[in-house]
C-alpha cells in the first residue's frame, strides 16, 4: 500500500524495452536485472516482460493504473455531440413533432366527419 505523499518513479517505454532486451541478451534473471538498473522491485520487470511478450512494444506504452470498472460503464457526463449532429437532431425532432400534430388534426377531422355522417368510428 502506498503511503500518503509517496512519489512513484515512472519509466519510459524505451527504457522498459532496453531493460527487457538486455536481460534476454545477457540471460540475466529478474533480480540481477533489477539490481543492475536500480529498480526496486524485480516483479516490475516481470510485468514489463509479460506485457512485451503479449502485446509487443505497444503494451509497454500503455499506462494501466487505477482500479478497473466493474460494470464497464463510464461515469460522469456523457460526451458532447458534434455541433452539426446536434443541429440535425434538433431539426429532426421539430419535424417529427409537426408530423404528429398534423396526424392528430387529420384524425380529429376524420372522426368529426364520421360523426356527421352517422357512422361509428372504427
Amino acid at each position: 500500500m502506498a503511503k500518503k505523499g509517496q512519489v512513484f518513479k515512472k519509466y519510459s517505454p524505451e527504457f522498459k524495452l532496453s531493460v527487457i532486451l538486455d536481460m534476454r541478451e545477457h540471460q540475466l534473471g529478474y533480480v540481477e536485472t533489477s539490481r543492475k538498473y536500480g529498480i526496486n522491485s524485480h516483479s516490475r520487470i516481470l510485468n514489463w516482460e509479460r506485457k512485451y511478450l503479449e502485446e509487443g512494444y505497444e503494451g509497454l506504452m500503455k499506462d494501466n493504473r487505477g482500479r478497473p470498472s466493474l460494470t464497464g460503464k463510464k461515469r460522469g457526463r456523457p460526451p458532447k455531440l458534434d455541433k452539426k449532429v446536434e443541429e440535425d437532431l434538433i431539426a429532426e425532432n421539430q419535424r417529427l413533432r409537426m408530423e404528429i400534430e398534423v396526424l392528430k388534426k387529420l384524425s380529429a377531422l376524420v372522426l368529426a366527419e364520421e360523426r356527421e355522417n352517422g357512422k361509428k368510428p372504427k
